[in-house]
């Protein structure tokens, strides 16, 4: 079997551009990358300074809010892929519309909210759950200095502010039930893996903290300097959460530090 891919979407800024960046530098493997225009752009940008192999590196065109384009983008990896498999998804599409109190609730904020974070992964889920193994699947052995989980491996992006028990503070009221519902679909996602795959895939969520990206941009200046984090070094710790968790970590959401945010 010729050895198996990554998926990171999007990738075209922020942490995904980072992660694509980490995993070039520090797998054999081939990876699939999306943004939604600019592709020569976002291809550019991911290889610019990295000392690797650019056919590993495919970008093709995505947008969670448009199923025709993420049915495309799965065609185009099936007919890329048909011998092997899926072995480590990121898939992190991320607003955030940051209500204070019930009166900012506005329509469509709201709904691309839900759109993008929610039913975003919902659809990725869909096409791109074929690909990861089952129980009869032989699995690659990555080697030990490689930055890939033992396991298949499907992330998706939730946030400390998606757990409920956690919820202290209130507000950001879009934003939070867009990520409780991460958690959610993190959980049914890894049950039915667990069905058809065994301990040869798994789900997980996963919260970077505060990194210095566009989503959080009008709260740099209030978030302390050492809780603001780079994307470059956000993406190499959310790497090492995945390969550390393992199937023992599976279904539940983690952060950067590899602690578990409770539901």
């Amino acid at each position: 079997m010729p050895p198996p891919w990554i998926l990171t979407t999007p990738a075209s800024r922020g942490i995904g551009l980072h992660l694509t960046r980490h995993l070039l530098r520090s797998t054999p493997l081939p990876i699939i990358a999306t943004a939604r225009t600019d592709l020569e752009g976002t291809r550019a940008q991911i290889l610019d300074g990295l000392d690797v192999d650019p056919q590993r590196l495919e970008v093709l065109q995505l947008d969670v809010t448009d199923e025709a384009s993420i049915a495309r983008a799965a065609s185009r990896c099936r007919a890329l892929f048909s011998d092997t498999y899926l072995h480590l998804a990121f898939c992190i599409p991320g607003i955030l519309h940051p209500e204070k109190s019930p009166a900012q609730i506005e329509h469509a904020n709201a709904l691309q909210t839900l759109q993008i974070n929610t039913l975003g992964p919902l659809l990725l889920v869909k096409h791109f759950a074929p690909f990861l193994p089952r129980k009869v699947t032989p699995l690659f052995s990555p080697s030990g200095d490689s930055s890939l989980p033992a396991a298949a491996t499907f992330a998706l992006m939730s946030a400390r502010v998606g757990s409920i028990a956690d919820n202290a503070a209130g507000g950001w009221y879009s934003y939070r039930c867009s990520k409780a519902a991460v958690n959610q679909l993190v959980k049914s996602f890894d049950i039915y893996l667990r069905q058809s795959a065994g301990d040869k895939a798994l789900c997980v969520g996963l919260h970077p903290g505060t990194v210095r990206t566009g989503l959080s941009r009008e709260f740099w200046k209030s978030t302390p300097r050492e809780r603001l984090f780079e994307p470059e070094w956000a993406a190499g710790k959310l790497v090492d959460v995945v390969r550390g968790v393992g199937v023992q970590g599976r279904g539940r959401c983690w952060d950067w530090k590899g602690e578990e945010i409770p539901p």
